[in-house]
């Protein structure tokens, strides 16, 4: 799989005049720049609707839920194809409104609503280390703790002994 490839506006708006002011054909110029035509036709797009600032990256952009409901019904209302949609509303990616549509399909509104982003924190799993009081340990706590130290101790030997072991001997 190819890494995507972000273009820099220089890049941008040499691929688009070249279309438009030298006359050159969408095909030839992806030829020449070693570019998808998909991407050439957009920025031409971009380019002939709000001039060079189309062709200006717009990352991590955000969208209120009431623009993104205004962009979903002028779909419906206007039977808009999804390029038309990004054009219309200055929209770079059409994966954007897929997921719009798709998430107030399935969601309603509240699909619309903006997602905490990043990876949710579990406390579930965590462990919290014991507060150490003032009082001494009973004898019993004290071989409790004694005997969960040894079985960790344990374990880790025990894999060390195993990657010693897999070092030793290696597997065609």
């Amino acid at each position: 799989m190819e890494r995507k490839v972000k273009y820099d506006y220089a890049f941008k708006l040499e691929c688009a005049e070249l279309v438009l002011k030298k006359h050159y054909s969408e095909v030839y110029v992806s030829k020449l720049k070693q570019t998808a035509r998909s991407n050439i036709r957009k920025w031409v797009s971009f380019y002939k609707c709000y001039g060079e600032i189309g062709l200006l990256s717009r990352k991590n952009q955000s969208y209120s839920i009431d623009f993104k409901l205004k962009v979903i019904k002028a779909i419906k209302k206007d039977s808009l194809s999804l390029k038309a949609t990004g054009l219309r509303f200055n929209i770079p990616d059409q994966a954007i409104i897929v997921k719009w549509k798709k998430d107030f399909a399935n969601f309603g509104i509240e699909g619309l609503k903006a997602k905490q982003r990043g990876r949710p924190i579990s406390m579930s799993n965590y462990k919290r280390k014991k507060h150490k009081s003032g009082k001494p340990l009973t004898r019993e706590e004290e071989l409790l703790e004694e005997n969960e130290r040894l079985r960790c101790e344990n374990e880790l030997l025990k894999k060390l002994q195993a990657l010693i072991q897999a070092r030793r001997n290696p597997k065609p």
